[in-house]
């Protein structure tokens, strides 16, 4: 065999082994589990949209959770398990996050507790919600939380960064 097709060869062989390489690697890596404690942080004083509440101030606010990460038929799921409730019961139980790929998401649709002012009663509206965490290389996960307002006197958009970090 001459040195032409021999080199051609080889380079054929190793482009296979490395495309194969490259095209096992995000299997292996693609599904990090989101188990433990982790702090919780919602940046409400960075919040932004078209809501009324967007403009309102409010300080950020955090809790600890604890998770579990359970991964069958190809969808892996978060299951917060421990950790305070929600001060609005409106938010369906338990939070589940569902990993996309890059990143944990979790949408669902509940009642908008609307602040009108000093003195005046708060006003439930339907809201639909997607919050994603996505994770860092330091372990710590950062992401958006996305509310729609559907109706009422808060009606519109509110979005506040979020972040969570493990708590040892």
């Amino acid at each position: 065999m001459s040195v032409r097709p021999l080199t051609s060869a080889l380079i054929t062989l190793i482009c296979a082994a490395a495309m194969s390489l490259v095209a096992a690697a995000p299997s292996t890596a693609a599904v990090p589990a989101w188990n433990g404690r982790y702090l919780f942080i919602t940046y409400a004083s960075d919040k932004m949209g078209t809501s009324i509440t967007a403009s309102q101030s409010e300080p950020d606010f955090s809790a600890q959770y604890e998770l579990v990460t359970n991964c069958s038929a190809g969808l892996c799921v978060a299951t917060v398990v421990a950790g305070p409730p929600p001060s609005n019961p409106t938010i369906p139980q338990p939070v589940r996050y569902t990993w996309d790929g890059s990143r944990w998401v979790y949408s669902y649709n509940w009642q908008w507790e609307c602040f009108r002012g000093a003195g005046v009663p708060a006003e439930y509206a339907p809201a639909r919600s997607s919050v994603f965490y996505a994770p860092d290389i330091d372990g710590s996960l950062f992401g958006t939380w996305r509310t729609e307002i559907l109706a009422g006197y808060c009606k519109g958009t509110v979005i506040m960064p979020v972040g969570a970090r493990p708590v040892a």
